[in-house]
C-alpha cells in the first residue's frame, strides 16, 4: 500500500518552562554567488590563521537548499570542504581558539543545526517504513562532528566555553531530539552526554530540562522521537549518582521515570527505561517497593505486548529486591501475577511462569509461601484444567511441583480449600439453575391461565 508522508515547516516548539527566555536567532548570511574559495589554513602563517578561521566560519554561516539537487552545486561542495577542513583544524589543536573564535564557531553551528523540524509523520505501520532522512545531512553531519570535536578537545576550557554553550544552547539542542532522523539523534546523544560530563555547571539544568521533556511527553503529546536516546544518557547519569541518593533523584524516579510506563508507545524505549529503573534499584535497594508498586499502578489492562515487557522488567527488579521490601509489596504483586498466569495470551502466561526460573525470586517466594501460594493456587489449577496452550501446562506443572516439594502440608491445605470452593460453586450453580427452572415453571403456568381467561 502506497503511503504518502506530508512534510512541511512548523513553528519551533515552545521552550520548556525555565527561568530563561529565548533570544531571537540571528539571521543567516545570505549566500553570495560570487564567493570564492579561501586558502587552506595550513598554507598560511600561524599568526594569520585566527583571521582566516573566522572567515571560513562566516563562509559556512548560510543555509543550502537540499530540496533541489541542481541548485548551488558548487557552493554546497565548497561549504562541505570548508567544514571538513575546520574539523581537521580543531582536531589537530594546532591553534588555540580565542574567545571571539569560539563565539563565532558556536554562532555558525547554531545557524546550521537549529531549525524548524518537519511535522511528525503519522504512519499506520511505521516499523515497515524506512526511517526519515534529513535532506541537509551531508552538511549537518559535519557541523555536528565539528561541535563534538570542539567540546571533546582538551584545549577547550569549560570555564571559557560555558559563555557560548550556555543554557539556551543546551535547551535548543535538546529540542532537536525530536528529529525523526536516527543519525541526528545519535549525534545529539553523544553531544549532550559530553556536555554533561564537561560542564558541571550545566548538570542540574540538563536534568531539569530532561524532566520537562518527559513530563510533556507523558501528560501532553505522547509523541517524541528521542525518548530512548535521552534515557540512554540518563542511564549513564544515574550510574554516577553518589550515595546516599539525593531526594531530587528519588522524586525524578517517582514523577518521571515510573510514569513513562503509561504511554502506548513504550516498546520504542522500554529497554532504556528498564535499564534506568534497575540502576535506581541497584543503587538503593529500598526503592524496589516503590518501583514494584509503580509498575502495578500502570499495569496494562488490554495490551498483552506491554504486559510481557512489564513482566520482564519486574523480574529484573525482583532480582535486586531484598526480603523486607518484597514482603511489603507481595500481596498486590501476586494478585496481579495470578491474573497473568490465567491470561489467554500464552506469552503473558509464559512470561509470568518464567519468574520461577530465578533462584533469588524462588527464595523470596519460599520465605512467604504461606501468603503467596493461597493467592495463586487457583490460577495454577485453572491452567492445569483448561489452558489451551500445552507449553503453559508444562510450565504450570513445574511450578505446582515446586510448591508441593517446598511445603506438602500447605499445598494439601490449599488444594482442599480449592476443592471446597469448587464444590460450593457447583452447588450454587445447581441451586441457581433450579431457581430459574422454578421461575420458568411459574411463568409458564401463569401464562397458561391468562390464555384461558382471555378465551
Amino acid at each position: 500500500m502506497l503511503k504518502i508522508i506530508k512534510r512541511g515547516h512548523r513553528k519551533s516548539p515552545k521552550p520548556e518552562p525555565t527561568d530563561l527566555e529565548f533570544e531571537p536567532e540571528s539571521q543567516p548570511i545570505t549566500l553570495s554567488l560570487s564567493m570564492e574559495p579561501l586558502p587552506l589554513l595550513r598554507d598560511v602563517a600561524v599568526l594569520d590563521r585566527p583571521a582566516l578561521f573566522l572567515k571560513k566560519l562566516q563562509l559556512c554561516s548560510f543555509y543550502c537548499d537540499f530540496s533541489n539537487s541542481l541548485k548551488w552545486v558548487l557552493e554546497k561542495e565548497l561549504k562541505r570542504q570548508t567544514l571538513m577542513e575546520l574539523v581537521d583544524f580543531i582536531d589537530s589543536g594546532s591553534c588555540k581558539l580565542t574567545g571571539p573564535m569560539q563565539e563565532e564557531l558556536i554562532r555558525m553551528v547554531s545557524l546550521n543545526i537549529f531549525r524548524c523540524l518537519p511535522p511528525a509523520s503519522d504512519l499506520l505501520e511505521p516499523d515497515e517504513d524506512e526511517p526519515y532522512q534529513e535532506p541537509s545531512w551531508p552538511h549537518l553531519q559535519i557541523v555536528y562532528e565539528l561541535l563534538l570535536r570542539y567540546i571533546a578537545s582538551p584545549e577547550t576550557d569549560a570555564k571559557v566555553a560555558k559563555r557560548y554553550i550556555d543554557h539556551i544552547f543546551v535547551l535548543r539542542l535538546m529540542e532537536l531530539f525530536d528529529s525523526e532522523d536516527p543519525r541526528e539523534r545519535e549525534y545529539l546523544k553523544t553531544l549532550l552526554h559530553r556536555i554533561y560530563g564537561k560542564f558541571m555547571v550545566h548538570r542540574p539544568f540538563i536534568r531539569k530540562a530532561m524532566n520537562n521533556v518527559f513530563y510533556r511527553f507523558i501528560f501532553e503529546t505522547q509523541r517524541h522521537c528521542g525518548i530512548g536516546e535521552l534515557l540512554e544518557i540518563l542511564g549513564s547519569i544515574i550510574n554516577g549518582f553518589a550515595l546516599p541518593m539525593k531526594e531530587e533523584h528519588k522524586l525524578f524516579l517517582v514523577r518521571a521515570l515510573i510514569p513513562l510506563h503509561k504511554p502506548k508507545c513504550i516498546s520504542a524505549y522500554h529497554h532504556q527505561l528498564a535499564y534506568c529503573i534497575i540502576q535506581f534499584v541497584d543503587k538503593d535497594y529500598k526503592l524496589a517497593e516503590l518501583v514494584v508498586k509503580g509498575l502495578l499502578k500502570y499495569w496494562p489492562v488490554t495490551n498483552c505486548q506491554k504486559e510481557v515487557l512489564f513482566l520482564a522488567e519486574l523480574e529484573e527488579v525482583l532480582e535486586a529486591t531484598q526480603a523486607a521490601e518484597f514482603h511489603r509489596c507481595m500481596l498486590p504483586l501476586f494478585r496481579q501475577i495470578g491474573r497473568c498466569l490465567n491470561s489467554p495470551h500464552f506469552q503473558v502466561a509464559e512470561r509470568a511462569l518464567y519468574l520461577w526460573n530465578s533462584e533469588h525470586i524462588v527464595s523470596l517466594i519460599a520465605q512467604n509461601r504461606n501468603v503467596i501460594l493461597p493467592l495463586i493456587f487457583e490460577a495454577l489449577e485453572k491452567n492445569m484444567q483448561g489452558h489451551w496452550n500445552q507449553a503453559i501446562h508444562g510450565l504450570t506443572a513445574n511450578v505446582r511441583r515446586m510448591f508441593q516439594e517446598m511445603d506438602p502440608e500447605l499445598f494439601e491445605e490449599c488444594q482442599e480449600q480449592y476443592l471446597e470452593k469448587e464444590t460450593r460453586a457447583r452447588e450454587m450453580e445447581e441451586q441457581r439453575e433450579l431457581t430459574w427452572k422454578r421461575i420458568e415453571a411459574v411463568a409458564a403456568t401463569a401464562g397458561g391461565e391468562d390464555m384461558v381467561l382471555v378465551s
